[in-house]
């Protein structure tokens, strides 16, 4: 494959890269969508049998990259269910998981995440960390972003914590109010604590509301990572260059 050339980080131009977690390092995001389908299904179908409308359920194709893909639990569940005419109230994050509430809901979600984490353990892609190391060798400094309060334990799982020198998580975002992608406020974040300028930055990510956000902070450069068939919908959300894998992205030194 041939590499684009815009696919290139310059350590001469670069002082930082910040990386979404799931789908670009850690092997995830394949597990989120089986717990959002889990999750809508279950809820959907048992509305259906109380309306007796009819069930349709999460399509994995066209309900999960534009509505709950790289967001904040609660926003994908509000979001997603406001794209099938389905209103619930707000709740609390104490809400129990199977409360009727948008926070109960995103709860729930969760225990599902992890029930699957936890059966099947977490896997980086290697061509991510083949590509932070490179990164360290230049002095580039790496930090992650998720709208995960569970990043931790899963950078763990996955032996890839000590590759970032920085942490911005859902936990870290709500601590300081930090709205979600599409906002840019995570990156940014995790670029004022590497000491760096968003225009110094990179983003990478695998999700359109991550690559807008990279846009929208003003990073000198946000890679797509197109691991979904979306191509143009990272590059039309602000995406300077798509990339396949990681394996394409190369590292040029001082």
């Amino acid at each position: 494959m041939i590499t684009d050339p815009q696919a290139t980080i310059a350590a001469a131009r670069f002082d930082a890269v910040v990386f979404d977690m799931d789908g670009v390092v850690t092997q995830t995001a394949t597990v989120h969508a089986a717990a959002w389908k889990a999750l809508f299904d279950s809820f959907l179908e048992d509305r259906a049998r109380r309306t007796g409308e009819p069930f349709r359920p999460f399509d994995l194709e066209a309900d999960y990259l534009p509505y709950v893909d790289g967001k904040a639990r609660y926003d994908g569940v509000r979001d997603f269910l406001a794209s099938r005419g389905v209103t619930l109230p707000w709740g609390a994050p104490s809400d129990p998981p199977d409360a009727d509430t948008i926070c109960g809901l995103g709860n729930r979600k969760n225990d599902y995440f992890l029930r699957i984490v936890a059966e099947q353990g977490v896997k980086p892609f290697p061509t991510t960390v083949a590509l932070i190391g490179l990164l360290h060798e230049a002095d580039v400094a790496t930090a992650i972003i998720s709208a995960s309060k569970n990043t931790s334990a899963i950078l763990a799982a996955a032996g890839v914590a000590g590759l970032f020198a920085e942490q911005i998580d859902g936990g870290v975002a709500e601590q300081l109010g930090l709205p979600g992608k599409p906002d840019p406020a995570v990156f940014v974040e995790a670029a004022r604590r590497l000491g760096v300028a968003p225009p110094r930055a990179v983003v990478v990510e695998d999700a359109e509301a991550g690559v807008e956000a990279g846009r929208r902070g003003g990073f000198g450069l946000v890679i797509g990572v197109d691991r979904s068939d979306h191509a143009q919908a990272l590059k039309a959300h602000g995406a300077d260059v798509v990339v396949k894998d990681l394996a394409e992205v190369t590292v040029v030194r001082r």
